[in-house]
């Protein structure tokens, strides 16, 4: 089975909502993707990209109930990878495939498109 998620997001959005609700950030993302981001010169930016992967990967995945940290997406220095758990692990395994993503973003847009193979 092949499947492809994409989702669009803008970051000023984000960055709206994570300032309007500062605990938002750790039911989104996990400590290693916060870490990545806060790195960064605009750590939304990176945080909005992480966010599209994920919803990316549950639309690919057909997913309903799952939590944002059952998709997490790891940086190396190569492209980015996406590590399952949760639901997410559990439905990537009903169906035997895995997850990549492709993420990119502007100043003002992030975007990322998630493929199952």
């Amino acid at each position: 089975m092949a499947a492809i998620g994409l989702d669009l997001l803008e970051i000023e959005r984000l960055e709206r909502a994570l300032e309007r609700r500062p605990r938002l950030a750790e039911r989104l993302f996990t400590d290693a993707e916060r870490a990545y981001a806060a790195e960064r010169a605009r750590p939304a930016r990176h945080l909005a990209a992480r966010f599209c992967a994920k919803e990316a990967v549950a639309k690919a995945l057909g997913l309903e109930g799952w939590s944002f940290r059952d998709v997490e997406v790891v940086a190396t220095a190569t492209a980015p990878e996406v590590r399952l758990s949760g639901a997410a692990a559990q439905r990537a395994r009903e169906l035997g495939v895995s997850a990549e993503v492709s993420l990119t973003h502007t100043r003002t847009t992030a975007a990322a498109v998630a493929l199952l193979r």
